[in-house]
């Protein structure tokens, strides 16, 4: 079986979202630039995964919905049979992963990877306005150093989603305010969304 190859911008791509660390508000502009067809291309995984000269585009869509007047999350934790065996164990809010050749079709690639992967995970059964707003780079950690995150809101008009994957255990949507309290046992990206946007 041939290795995995996933879809990855050149490092110096980054100057198009400003020097930064953390989470960035979404620019247009920005997206745009970074998914330029020029500038993308498929690596082999193994190779980029220890490699930051290139940064894997990484969506990652957060579901929040309305019970009761307040918000609420889709969250769930990670499994041991899930891909990036850095983030196992940690609890987190987003869906989404690596854009393989496989999943990428037409001409956005970057698109179509990013509802395969969301299919693929997570089963919605919730109409829902989806929203860009941020950007995720995390320079502090291995894994951090060599991903780029775009961050999606799918604003769901009820709670119905629920997981496909078995590695996503514990899921279901909670208290935004209650998953504030439990920071610390969320995945840094997480972490970094809770933070911002709720």
């Amino acid at each position: 079986m041939s290795e995995e190859e996933v879809l990855v911008i050149p490092e110096s791509r980054l100057v198009e979202l400003g020097r930064f660390s953390g989470f960035r508000e979404f620019c247009p502009d920005a997206l745009q630039a970074l998914l330029n067809p020029k500038y993308m291309e498929f690596r082999p995984r193994s190779q980029v995964e220890e490699d930051p000269t290139y940064k894997q585009l990484i969506p990652y869509a957060i579901l929040e919905a309305q019970v009761d007047g307040r918000c609420s999350l889709f969250q769930y934790t990670r499994g041991k049979g899930q891909g990036e065996k850095r983030l196992h164990a940690l609890k987190s809010i987003g869906v989404g992963g690596h854009i393989s050749r496989e999943d990428a079709q037409g001409d956005d690639l970057y698109r179509s990877g990013m509802l395969r992967e969301l299919e693929e995970e997570i089963e919605v059964g919730s109409e829902y306005h989806e929203e860009l707003v941020g950007f995720i780079y995390d320079d502090t950690t291995p894994v951090g150093r060599v991903h780029l995150g775009v961050v999606h809101l799918l604003k769901l008009k009820s709670p119905a989603a629920k997981a496909r994957e078995t590695e996503l255990t514990n899921s279901g949507f909670a208290d935004c305010e209650q998953l504030k309290q439990e920071l610390d046992a969320f995945e840094t990206w997480s972490q970094l969304c809770l933070t911002h946007l709720f």
